[in-house]
């Protein structure tokens, strides 16, 4: 198990999500407490679909997707809060009405724009591999401030969870104190959207605290209970997602689910007692105890002389190479795939690549484009080949540029790998 962690955290985008997966599970979870309590925890649900919405509506306008989604998505949180509070509309059917409607106008604006890709999928059941630097630098300032403004007015978000009426009468202004849990909500679920998708989100928010809730009965102990599951299902399903190629959104979700089903048995045997004594305590420690030994045991992929593709993980490193390719550029790449030639007017161009799944089946390719920088013969196309070159990028126009691999060699295989990846 220990070599597998190894191999799994050298990887570095893996850590890069790792980081950021642990620090929006933290904040969905502390919130969740609270949004459940309150019966609102559909919210999450709402302000994700708005997400989806402005996320396409950043891909139409070649935005960048954070930049976009953070003060659209901010905004429909205290419009929900506002309709819910001051008008006829309530509770579930203004989350209903707003989040139906942003569902719609994203896909429409995906349909005329880029059309229902790979990318649409990833917006809607998520991609954690799928994170540029910046994306990842983001995502870890604005969850350290979620987790810093929910600290400071624990106190006060306590009062109006538990009697707004009583905060209320006791001075606490609980208007502002309500428009900060809507603010803490919807930065939370922007940043969780690109890891877990629209359609996944809210249970990042739901299934830590309704779990806790089993055994627990405090406030303080549920929200530390919540926060400690979050992060170990989280844990837990990035390593079944990378062990049996499974979508990591997903994954995450069913450990979710299964540990909730633990909790409430745990709850009909009434060993909360047990529980309360020694099960936190002893979950920090072991999850402690793995992540330190995963990352002791790690090397980045960026850090080789020697970029290699694995079989395993080769769409996420084609990814990271994608959306971080100036780490990258001048590097050696290696990997193995089908050559492909395709000619579009100018003469042939040549890629290696490996099937991959599309949108609406498996009708995607993953790869790179080879090129030799002198004269020199390629083998048959759909030949299994294992390219080595480096990384090179050519300026398209002044918002674009591709990148391809300036060959070293390109050798024709007998053996066949894994022609269809998932991961």
């Amino acid at each position: 198990m220990i070599e597998i962690l190894v191999e799994m955290f050298s990887f570095t985008f893996l850590l890069r999500a790792f980081l950021v997966g642990a620090l929006v599970s933290i904040c969905a979870s502390l919130l969740g407490v609270s949004l459940v309590l309150k019966r609102y925890s559909m919210i999450g649900d709402g302000l994700s679909h708005v997400g989806f919405g402005s996320l396409a509506l950043a891909t139409a306008l070649n935005m960048a997707p954070l930049t976009v989604s953070i003060p659209i998505v901010v905004a429909a949180a205290f419009l929900l809060l506002r309709l819910s509070e001051n008008s006829k509309i309530k509770g579930d059917a203004a989350i209903a009405l707003v989040s139906t409607s942003s569902l719609a106008i994203g896909v429409i604006v995906i349909s005329l724009t880029t059309g229902m890709n790979t990318d649409v999928c990833n917006y809607l059941f998520g991609s954690i591999l799928a994170m540029s630097r910046a994306d990842v630098y983001l995502s870890i300032v604005l969850s350290f401030t979620v987790l810093v403004l929910f600290i400071v007015f624990y106190h006060k978000l306590f009062a109006i969870t538990f009697d707004e009426t009583f905060a209320k009468a006791g001075g606490i202004k609980t208007n502002v104190y309500n428009m900060l849990i809507a603010l803490l909500t919807a930065l939370t679920i922007v940043l969780g959207m690109r890891m877990m998708g629209a359609l996944l989100i809210s249970s990042l928010i739901i299934f830590p605290a309704l779990s806790s809730m089993r055994i627990f009965k405090k406030f303080k102990s549920v929200t530390i209970c919540a926060a400690v599951i979050s992060i170990l299902c989280f844990f837990i399903g990035v390593v079944i997602s990378y062990l049996y190629a499974t979508p990591t959104g997903a994954s995450v979700v069913m450990v979710n689910i299964i540990v909730f089903v633990l909790f409430w048995l745990a709850e009909i045997l009434r060993s909360s007692t047990l529980i309360r004594k020694y099960g936190i305590p002893a979950v920090i420690v072991i999850s402690s105890l793995l992540f330190l030994s995963n990352c002791s045991g790690g090397k980045a992929d960026n850090q080789d002389d020697i970029v290699e593709i694995s079989e395993r993980m080769f769409i996420g490193q084609v990814n990271e190479i994608y959306m971080n390719q100036n780490d990258y550029l001048g590097k050696t790449i290696k990997l193995e795939g089908i050559l492909k030639s395709f000619d579009i007017g100018e003469g042939p161009r040549y890629f290696v690549v490996r099937n991959g799944p599309g949108c609406c089946g498996d009708d995607g390719v993953v790869g790179f484009e080879i090129l030799w920088a002198e004269t020199k013969n390629y083998p048959e196309p759909e030949s299994w080949v294992e390219a080595v070159g480096v990384l090179q990028s050519i300026t398209v126009n002044e918002f674009l540029s591709n990148v391809y691999l300036n060959l070293s060699s390109l050798t024709a295989l007998n053996r066949r790998g894994k022609e269809f990846v998932v991961q």
